[in-house]
């Protein structure tokens, strides 16, 4: 199973490909793509994404990228992420279950925290990188605080972000910055893009 050190390796930014049709997500991720931005998300919170997630798993299995599964909080949608070709799954909390499932179907599992008692409860269950969400609430010093007690924990901040907060996002001790809502305007990716290469 790849892990997350691997698949973060180098990546400051991961863009969340959410409630776009096939052919808009695969646009959007070969974009993305092409300007170094390898991380991508698709969420399957309905039914009908699931399509989606397979277009753009199937786009990037032609350029060697790996494609995520979002706002996973069902065994169910663990399996429809499998069965998709994801490469990894990504929940807005943490749920037993649902990591073990993705595990067990050999992709690591980004479950969702808000505050140190999630924090504590996704590092005993063997977790050492989380999304914390959502980050815009949360705050930069919400990252600084608790990089003191949870020192081997990476954060990826998810909820809000974009190409104009992400950089004090990550000096305040943030890993990678996921980027979705704020990508319904394109130029946020060549944005992104500029920063991921500064």
């Amino acid at each position: 199973m790849v892990t997350f050190d691997e698949l973060f390796d180098g990546q400051r930014f991961m863009a969340i490909l959410r409630g776009m049709a096939p052919a808009e997500a695969v646009a959007l991720a070969t974009r993305a793509w092409d300007l170094g931005i390898d991380l991508v998300e698709v969420p399957i919170q309905t039914p009908d994404a699931v399509a989606s997630l397979e277009a753009v798993v199937a786009a990037g299995r032609e350029r060697g990228k790996r494609v995520g599964s979002g706002t996973v909080v069902t065994v169910e949608q663990v399996e429809a992420s499998a069965s998709a070709g994801a490469a990894f799954t990504v929940a807005p909390g943490t749920d037993g279950s649902v990591l073990d499932a993705s595990h067990r179907r050999e992709m690591p599992h980004l479950p969702g925290v808000a505050t140190a008692t999630e924090v504590q409860r996704a590092q005993a269950l063997g977790v050492d990188w989380v999304k914390a969400f959502p980050a815009a609430t949360l705050g930069t010093s919400w990252f600084r605080t608790m990089r003191g007690p949870f020192p081997g924990i990476r954060f990826v901040a998810t909820g809000g972000m974009d190409a104009h907060n992400a950089e004090e996002f990550l000096a305040a001790g943030v890993s990678v910055v996921a980027v979705g809502s704020a990508l319904s305007d394109p130029r946020q990716i060549d944005l992104l893009a500029r920063y991921a290469s500064a």
